[in-house]
């Protein structure tokens, strides 16, 4: 039975002791805990700048003319979606851009439009770099672990360090802070720094990790997907570079002291990557109990299963369920194309799983007709699947779940953190006025030396920090 809404379609059928800081961990396993949804808001210099090498989608639509306020509105809507369905949602702030102090690091001097004027000309690669506002994927933001499955009783978060790219590499030490101002009580959080900023712990954040659970108040099976090992001879894609490192993803369950018997490693599949996945988001999705992927997913794809099974049925007494889209019924081509994999998989208020897709599955055959018999292809393990209007954040390479870093937290947990960050109907309304007041429509790279656009830029920023109550997070407030 169709239905649909302003934006959208629908369809349905390692061990470490102990920290002193222990928050009674006991008594906090046995709350019940939620996931949440924190997205990251689209911020005012949006622009198609092709800075993402090996994200097909990015590069394709590099030069073209963006449009700053339908782009934060889209995402916006599909937050509201959400917290309708009865989710809990929460809205990162996005960071301030441009970054003139890199420009300032590399020789640039003068008045802020003489330096865009001057980078303009000589370092235009840079200045894009300057100007990107790729924070909006919080899905790469960082890796989070729940206290259910950390030793020490604590959430953990280690904000990614996007090594791979300049754009994105800028973003770490600002999501630290950012995420240290929404998590501050050390009792209950533990925000860790960045790895240290080396291709060999090259870490793209949860992009690249999945939680397995039969309930989310229960302890987990953490699943980090990596590109490479590093090692020389070891599989590797050649077209494309891997962006995460089996390095950094030990180093992350290291630091958020799980269990090993409680996280499995694997590795994506090199021709997988060579065909534009750069991220293991872009070709799988979990959620709970289930796994939607694939079927060129990973390397060594029954190994991966097989380990996956064992470990999750030691921790829970149950099986997965796996969903396995053949190549025969979806290419590898089309998954790129339509970011079938990059939706959101969820589980609603009422019991059912549901499959929150961008608008381009449905308008990309093979994947509509796959979706339109996904609760008897998988069994019942999804229930039914939504569409949603996200072509800004699409065209420049990421789609629902890309926007979004998920979060599980108990009710001292959503106490205890700053809760001006999640989604009512009123923060709804005053951010969706905040955009349509200080957004422009339309930015092109020449926008760039408009001397009205920084300013722009600070007043709708400070103003979105007093909406969202997280105080003086940027530079221009300190």
């Amino acid at each position: 039975m169709a239905q649909s809404t302003t934006s959208t379609h629908t369809s349905s059928k390692s061990s470490s002791k102990s920290s002193s800081k222990n928050p009674s961990k006991g008594a906090s396993r046995k709350q019940p805990s939620v996931e949440v949804n924190f997205d990251g808001l689209i911020g005012p210099t949006h622009n198609f700048a092709g800075l993402s090498f090996g994200n097909i989608a990015s590069t394709q639509h590099g030069g073209s003319v963006s449009n700053p306020k339908q782009a934060a509105l889209q995402g916006l809507q599909k937050m509201k979606r959400l917290s309708d369905l009865g989710l809990r949602q929460g809205v990162i702030p996005p960071l301030f851009r441009p970054e003139l102090s890199v420009l300032k690091r590399v020789g640039f001097v003068g008045s802020e439009t003489e330096i865009i004027s001057k980078a303009m000309e000589d370092a235009p690669v840079l200045l894009r770099a300057c100007f990107s506002a790729s924070s909006m994927w919080t899905a790469n933001a960082a890796t989070v672990s729940p206290s259910t499955d950390s030793s020490d009783g604590r959430v953990h978060f280690t904000p990614a360090n996007l090594v791979s790219k300049v754009h994105r590499s800028l973003e770490a030490n600002d999501t630290f802070r950012i995420l240290k101002g929404i998590f501050s009580d050390e009792k209950y959080f533990q925000v860790h720094s960045p790895l240290p900023s080396h291709p060999a712990l090259g870490d793209e954040g949860a992009a690249n990790h999945t939680r397995f659970c039969s309930q989310y108040s229960q302890t987990g099976l953490q699943f980090f997907v990596y590109g490479t090992t590093g090692r020389e001879g070891d599989p590797a894609p050649r077209r494309f570079p891997a962006r995460q490192t089996l390095d950094a993803s030990q180093a992350i369950a290291r630091l958020h002291q799980l269990k090993s018997e409680n996280v499995v490693f694997a590795q994506q599949n090199p021709e997988a990557i060579d065909a534009g996945v750069f991220h293991n988001d872009v070709i799988a999705v979990g959620n709970q109990d289930v796994l939607f992927y694939h079927s060129e997913a990973f390397l060594n794809e029954q190994a991966v299963i097989e380990e996956l099974n064992q470990k999750y049925s030691k921790i829970s007494g149950k099986e997965l369920r796996f969903v396995r889209v053949r190549n025969e019924d979806v290419q590898l081509s089309d998954v790129v194309r339509s970011y079938l994999f990059n939706s959101q998989l969820l589980s609603l208020p009422d019991g059912q799983s549901m499959l929150l897709a961008p608008i381009e599955c449905f308008e990309t055959p093979s994947v509509k007709a796959y979706l339109d018999q996904i609760a008897d292809r998988s069994k019942g393990a999804i229930s039914k699947v939504e569409y949603v209007d996200l072509r800004q954040s699409m065209q420049n390479g990421g789609g629902p779940a890309c926007l979004r870093l998920r979060t599980v937290l108990n009710e001292d947990e959503l106490a205890k953190m700053n809760d001006g960050v999640l989604l009512d109907a009123s923060v709804y309304a005053k951010i969706k006025a905040w955009v349509e007041k200080h957004y422009r429509d339309r930015l092109e790279y020449n926008d760039f030396k408009d001397a009205k656009l920084l300013e722009e830029v600070r007043t709708a920023l400070d103003e979105l920090t007093q909406i969202l109550r997280v105080g003086s997070i940027y530079p221009f407030q300190l």
